[in-house]
């Protein structure tokens, strides 16, 4: 446990210090948010219908854009050379930077989720949850983003190319998170299983998607 949380502390205090990958996503996240509105014009019915859906590909897109800093850095710097030739296993490592990203931009975009979604009209009532989704399907959009880093890990600039990689998987977790979050209220019968399955499709994700970036990474340094 000791060794998990120093790998977590030591991404999380980078990802702090430097601050670009957070930065940015929080931008993106406002700018998406304050340019709908103008966009779709003063019709806050419309607004209020689509906000639980607008919030959620604005934060799948703001977690893209600050994924290329997972594992990038410590490519360059040889860190991550170093890791690999220490006594964890690889997927632990993958697990604990991915796990790093996500309290330090999944995290923060989730809880701020319901105030930007003011601007949109945002019900109220589907502000918890909004949050509650959010926070089960964000460690899913977190580890899939990681495995997008790790294939495109010697290309500089990736960001277009993990995108492009990922996007279709995020799929699902965009479906079931936006019936989540506007279910409550319009359809509550869909809240529970669309929560079950975003928890489901979030394990999964920690399963499956460490396994594929470790070998991933591996065949980069062969």
């Amino acid at each position: 446990m000791k060794l998990i949380w120093t790998l977590i502390s030591r991404d999380l205090t980078l990802a702090y210090r430097q601050g670009g990958g957070v930065g940015t996503a929080l931008g993106f996240f406002l700018v998406v948010v304050i340019l709908l509105p103008i966009g779709l014009g003063p019709d806050n019915a419309l607004l209020q219908r689509i906000a639980p859906g607008a919030i959620w590909i604005a934060l799948l897109l703001s977690v893209l854009l600050s994924v290329d800093r997972l594992f990038q850095p410590d490519h360059e710097d040889g860190s991550l050379e170093q890791m690999m030739m220490g006594p964890a296993p690889l997927e632990l490592i993958v697990i604990c930077k991915t796990v790093a990203h996500w309290l330090s931009t999944s995290v923060p975009l989730a809880i701020l989720a319901p105030v930007f979604g003011l601007l949109l009209n945002l019900d109220p009532q589907a502000a918890g949850p909004l949050i509650v989704s959010t926070l089960l399907g964000t460690p899913a959009l977190s580890f899939l983003a990681g495995l997008g880093a790790a294939l495109t890990l010697d290309i500089r600039r990736g960001g277009l190319l993990v995108s492009l990689l990922i996007l279709p998987l995020y799929i699902p977790v965009l479906i079931f998170g936006v019936s989540a979050s506007s279910g409550a209220n319009t359809m509550p019968d869909l809240f529970t299983p669309s929560l079950l399955i975003l928890a489901a499709l979030s394990l999964a994700s920690l399963v499956l998607c460490p396994v594929a970036a470790a070998a991933a990474i591996r065949s980069h340094y062969r």
